[in-house]
């Protein structure tokens, strides 16, 4: 079923791609992808051209599956959306060739050199897709509502390693004309059907630790044990999740750890997520971002938003699965912290942005606008939110049934907020659940703006020790008698939330630190929040580690707000000019581009701009 995308020029009802061939060359030099993608096609009766999604790619020529020329036009470039690829098809076409190379500035491209990896002798190249990025690699319909098998041969120098989003082939010494000696290939397929975005490639010096028979970790050499230390939990978490929702579909689920300047703490891509190595903490306290990834391998891999309109499908089901993953795994006392926490900090961000904005809304309007702006704790926890209080109401028993079922139902299809609502009317208000069903009230959750009160959680015992030790020390209590004893980096982040919330009023910042050593902390869920403490106090002895923490840190989650405080005063502003002119060159383009928007500027404007 052809699904309209705004944020594609796809016309998948006339021409529609089901498998992509990519045979590419990774050249570090000049900082490109250079080969062909082989498209397979599937063509309406009377169709005669095909409509591809490009960002800056240089075309080289076009043909079909036996190598005679076709004609195509590239059309004009849109700022969200990129250039439309128009192919014309003869009739019975089966196949596009499209010979092309990549730019070197293309969105979806982090190129890194040696000294901004972990190991320092090698260069580092990761794809990062979501939300419209492929397009900026591959040429192809990039949107979440067209689902495309792929297969890929990769050429790598020597002695990188490639790994994708698929599954390993083979690995061959390429001696193909035109390849640098020593270089490698590296044979992938991908035999289910996925959305663009979760196309994926990272190159560079890895190596491997398996954790169990279906899991492993891929990392640089230098930190390959620590990582393989920190997510030994994988195989047990893989287990906890088939148990709640039905079989794991993709064979293996394997971590790589990627270089600092990743953007995200993790990525989702099929059987192999890609995550920051931000996670790499001694304690393994922060692998809960492997949970969320992993329960992405139903909520969005399996059954995917269709469009980015729609993006709450696939976050607002993963926040739940993962809140339910981590109390099977860690016990419902710090499953139900986390969910008081994400609601109170989903409050907070609606309270922010206005209880009236389209964009609290779930189903939102991203028509003309980049969908990462979309990316707000809105579509995970209040998408989270709406699924709680559904559990609440119905029974958690029902829901889990449904859930179930909703995965076996529409298993590698991409869905709409309509159907997914038509799907929850049909087989979750059934029996003696209807009545409870029916007072809640969908529409309002899903079209209109703002956070409906009857979808706060139960409260949290631990969070209101956390919340007691905060009014106790913003009293006057002395840190060193607080009883800290398990505090996890998410209640550490909680406490220090609260402190920053009180207002400046009271500072007791020296106290804790003197007490705790916060200062010190390693740990970027707690850094951050004190470090914003920090700016806020206009410390003058936490500008080299704000600078230290700024320029060695990659996820937007932590540099957005810290860059947000220090430009809100005119003590902070030139510190964060001057960090930001230093490090936005080893930020991933997704981030800059937001970041950008924060310091109001166009990147051609900003200093140390690239």
């Amino acid at each position: 079923m052809a699904h309209e995308d705004p944020h594609s020029h796809a016309r998948p009802d006339e021409a529609r791609v089901t498998h992509v061939g990519l045979r590419l060359l990774v050249d570090f030099e000049r900082r490109c992808l250079r080969g062909t993608a082989t498209l397979a096609i599937e063509v309406a009766a009377g169709a005669r051209s095909l409509a591809l999604d490009t960002r800056r790619l240089s075309i080289h020529g076009v043909t079909d599956d036996r190598g005679a020329a076709l004609a195509y036009a590239l059309g004009p470039d849109d700022p969200v959306l990129g250039a439309c690829l128009t192919v014309t098809l003869p009739e019975g076409a089966l196949a596009v060739v499209i010979d092309y190379v990549t730019a070197p500035d293309a969105e979806a491209l982090q190129w890194l050199d040696p000294e901004q990896t972990a190991g320092g002798a090698h260069p580092f190249l990761f794809t990062q897709g979501h939300a419209i990025q492929s397009r900026s690699w591959i040429p192809l319909q990039d949107s979440p509502g067209i689902r495309v098998t792929y297969d890929a041969h990769i050429t790598v120098p020597h002695p990188l390693v490639a790994v994708m989003s698929a599954e390993r082939a083979e690995v061959t010494d390429d001696v193909t004309a035109d390849v640098p000696d020593g270089a490698a290939t590296f044979t992938f397929r991908m035999r289910e059907p996925i959305p663009a975005y979760l196309i994926a490639l990272a190159a560079g010096d890895l190596g491997m630790r398996a954790i169990g028979p279906r899991t492993a970790v891929f990392a640089e050499p230098v930190i390959l044990e620590r990582a393989a230390h920190e997510l030994a939990e994988m195989e047990q978490m893989v287990e906890a999740a088939e148990a709640l929702v039905g079989p794991y579909h993709w064979g293996r689920f394997d971590v790589v750890v990627m270089p600092p300047s990743f953007p995200y703490g993790g990525m989702e891509n099929p059987r192999l997520t890609f995550a920051s190595p931000s996670l790499l903490v001694g304690d393994r306290s922060l692998t809960t971002v492997i949970v969320h990834e992993l329960a992405h391998a139903w909520a969005g891999n399996l059954v995917t938003n269709a469009t980015w309109n729609d993006f709450w499908i696939n976050e607002g089901t993963t926040v739940y699965l993962e809140l339910r993953i981590h109390e099977a795994l860690w016990g419902e006392e710090r499953a139900a912290m986390l969910k008081s926490s994400g609601f109170r900090d989903l409050g907070l961000e609606i309270e922010r942005m206005g209880a009236s904005s389209p964009d609290t809304r779930l189903h939102y309007d991203m028509t003309g606008r980049d969908p990462a702006e979309g990316v707000t704790v809105v579509p995970y926890l209040k998408g989270a939110a709406l699924f709680w209080t559904l559990e609440r109401a119905v029974g958690r028993g029902r829901l889990d049934r449904w859930l179930r079922g909703w995965f076996e139902r529409r298993a590698f299809q991409s869905v709409t907020t309509e159907e997914l609502l038509a799907d929850l009317r049909a087989h979750l208000a059934e029996g003696d659940a209807e009545e409870a069903f029916r007072a809640v009230d969908l529409d309002r959750w899903i079209h209109e703006p703002g956070l409906p009160p009857e979808g706060a959680p139960p409260p949290s015992a631990l969070l209101a020790r956390i919340d007691q030790a905060a009014t106790a020390v913003l009293g006057g209590a002395p840190p060193a008698s607080l009883d800290t004893a398990g505090w996890t980096p998410h209640a550490w982040r909680h406490f220090l939330g609260t402190l920053l919330a009180s207002g400046p009023e009271r500072d007791v910042a020296p106290a804790l630190d003197q007490a705790f050593g916060l200062s010190g902390s390693s740990n970027a869920e707690v850094a951050t929040p004190w470090l914003r403490l920090a700016v806020r106090r206009r410390d003058p002895a936490a500008v080299a580690r704000l600078e230290a923490f700024l320029g060695e840190q990659g996820r937007t989650k932590f540099l957005r707000p810290l860059y947000a405080d220090l430009l809100a005063s005119e003590w902070g502003a030139p510190i964060a000019r001057r960090i930001y002119a230093a490090s936005r060159p080893r930020y991933h383009a997704l981030v800059r581009a937001g970041l950008d928007r924060l310091f109001g500027q166009d990147a051609e404007a900003t200093p140390g701009a690239s």
